[in-house]
C-alpha cells in the first residue's frame, strides 16, 4: 500500500494491517479500529495494492474491477455490503 495512505495511523494500526490476510479482514479491522477509510484507501486495499479482494460476481464470475459495491451501516452494530456486477448487472449482499 502506498505510505501516503497510512498517514495519521499509529503503528499498532500499521502492524494490524499487515497482519490481515485478506481485504475482508482489513475492512473489518477498520471498522473495529473506527476508521472511515477514504475511496482512495478503498481502492487500494480492494484492487490489490496490499491484499487481494477475491470478490467475484456469482452469475458471471467477473473480477473486483468489473464489480461496484458499498456498505450500509446500522445503529445496532452491523454492517450490509452491497455489490453489483457491472456486466451482468447481478447484485448480492453480504452481512457482517
Amino acid at each position: 500500500m502506498k505510505q501516503e495512505l497510512l498517514k495519521g495511523l499509529t503503528e499498532e494500526q500499521i502492524a494490524k494491517i499487515k497482519a490481515c490476510n485478506g481485504s475482508e479482514e482489513l475492512l473489518e479491522l477498520a471498522k473495529k479500529e473506527g476508521v472511515e477509510l477514504t475511496d482512495e484507501q478503498l481502492n487500494a486495499i480492494s484492487g490489490g495494492g496490499l491484499c487481494s479482494t477475491g470478490i467475484s460476481c456469482p452469475q458471471c464470475g467477473a473480477g473486483y474491477d468489473d464489480i461496484m459495491f458499498w456498505s450500509e451501516r446500522f445503529a445496532d452494530g452491523h454492517e450490509t455490503v452491497h455489490y453489483e456486477c457491472k456486466k451482468c448487472q447481478c447484485q448480492w449482499t453480504k452481512n457482517r
